[in-house]
């Protein structure tokens, strides 16, 4: 039995699956917080990421030992600077952390919404690692002249695995510094950043999605229990690799629930919104992703859950026991800012109240609210030209949730898929690394069963 491991680094935690590489079939599994963070700063040290990728591997156990080559994938948009010696010079600055949203503001005044969406696909925000290297140059100049290379999340955990700098097209097209139609770097977007003119040359260089970055070093194997010299693919940003777990064929969309919320499409031309609205994206495949994220999701309903004293399944019925509107009771759930709309300071507002509202009508306007956006967010690749008209997948902590489920297929208004594998990013990095063993997308898609799941139908009688 061949097998290949793929990791999925997160805000909140790590996970690895090792799975068989003909069937597909998991064998393995660990898993290992990170540090919590709290917006407006969010911020980690990276070397929490590696520590807790150890330990998810520590209890993969021996298994470890039998994997034939490793893929991660890790949040996207984060900023890690590290110094000479291979050390990271200050915490990394995450998607979440918003403290540079006026750095993002005088990027885009400097050169226009236009000349950013043309060349990167995408008008930065406060999310991008670009306008937080902006911050860093600005608040933190003493730490400027130290920085020899500056990577995104999953390519330092490459780098601490394989001792090679460089990263993938998927991620580094939410960078702002890349161009994923021409595939390139944008060297005139990264002297916008100001602080020292060789900030191109500091970046990762971007490889293709099925490249070899390097092999395991035998330190990396002494803390992961993997073989020294197996392969460690380039490896991609989390949104990336769950549209590979996920099989996903032009046109089809996924809506993730998680810490924040995110919908995307499979598309095989690139995207220009120079709204701001729609992130032009690259895939890990060679195809685009083009993405709407919102900053607010399952962390908004915990949030209410928690006010109103239910437990999970509680709170699931009640808002599933409420009418479609809530009974009037709307909820704008901005409680971290907001990224689409962009508007970082931006706080949560309950409207509608009366004195009948029941707890019901909150839990329904709460999920309501959060799902919303999302939606929101699926009109705006449609008008931002992507191909909209296939199956709607919904993954995420959040699909585990009944009233998201049957709200979510209500509200689009067509039946939705939910996936068995509960870890698609994690599918997805496993993927990536079958891909760098030569086999081939469509062989895997099939053979592993990606996308397959339950399907969740319209209500015909709401309540």
């Amino acid at each position: 039995m061949v097998l290949v491991a793929g990791v999925d680094s997160s805000t909140q935690s790590c996970k690895v699956e090792v799975r068989d590489l003909d069937s597909g079939e998991v064998v393995a599994t660990g898993r290992a917080a990170h540090p919590p963070t709290q917006p407006p700063r969010s911020e980690q040290d990276p070397e929490s990421w590696w520590t807790a990728l150890s330990e998810a591997f520590e209890q993969v156990g021996s298994v470890a030992a039998e994997v034939a080559a490793i893929g991660v994938a890790g949040q996207q948009h984060g900023l890690v600077v590290l110094d000479h010696s291979g050390v990271a010079l200050r915490p990394a600055k995450l998607w979440n952390d918003t403290e540079s949203a006026g750095h993002a503001e005088q990027l885009v005044a400097r050169l226009g919404a236009e000349t950013w969406a043309g060349r990167t696909g995408s008008v930065p925000v406060a999310s991008f690692t670009i306008t937080k290297l902006a911050w860093l140059v600005a608040n933190e100049p003493h730490l400027v002249a130290a920085i020899e290379r500056v990577m995104l999340p999953h390519d330092y955990l490459n780098f601490r695995l394989c001792g090679r700098f460089a990263t993938d097209r998927g991620d580094a097209s939410g960078s702002g510094w890349f161009d994923p139609s021409r595939n390139e770097i944008a060297h005139e977007l990264l002297v916008e950043v100001g602080g020292r003119d060789d900030w191109a040359a500091l970046v990762p260089a971007v490889l293709a999605p099925t490249d070899v970055l390097g092999t395991v070093t035998g330190p990396a194997a002494t803390a992961t229990g993997l073989r020294e010299g197996i392969p460690v693919s380039v490896g991609t940003g989390d949104n990336m690799a769950a549209a590979l777990g996920l099989g996903l064929s032009s046109g089809d969309l996924a809506l993730s629930l998680g810490t924040s919320g995110v919908v995307y499409a499979v598309s095989e031309t690139a995207s220009s919104d120079p709204t701001g609205a729609v992130a032009g994206f690259a895939d890990a495949s060679g195809r685009f992703l083009p993405l709407v994220c919102t900053l607010n999701a399952t962390k908004v309903t915990d949030t209410v859950r928690r006010w109103l004293g239910f437990d999970q399944s509680g709170f699931s019925d009640a808002a599933l026991s409420a009418p479609p509107g809530a009974n009037g009771v709307r909820l704008t759930p901005y409680f971290d800012g907001e990224r689409t709309p962009n508007l970082p300071d931006a706080t949560g507002t309950f409207e509608g109240l009366r004195n009948d509202t029941t707890p019901a009508d909150l839990a329904r306007a709460a999920h309501e609210g959060v799902l919303n956006g999302l939606l929101f967010g699926m009109a705006a690749l449609a008008q931002a030209g992507a191909a909209t008209g296939g199956r709607l997948h919904l993954i995420g902590g959040g699909a585990k949730s009944p009233a998201y489920r049957q709200l979510l297929a209500d509200m689009h208004g067509a039946p939705i898929r939910v996936p068995d594998a509960e870890e698609t990013v994690a599918t997805g990095a496993a993927v990536q690394a079958a891909m760098m063993l030569g086999h081939q997308l469509d062989d895997l898609e099939s053979a592993w069963r990606l996308g397959a799941g339950t399907d969740v139908d319209p209500d015909q009688h709401p309540r």
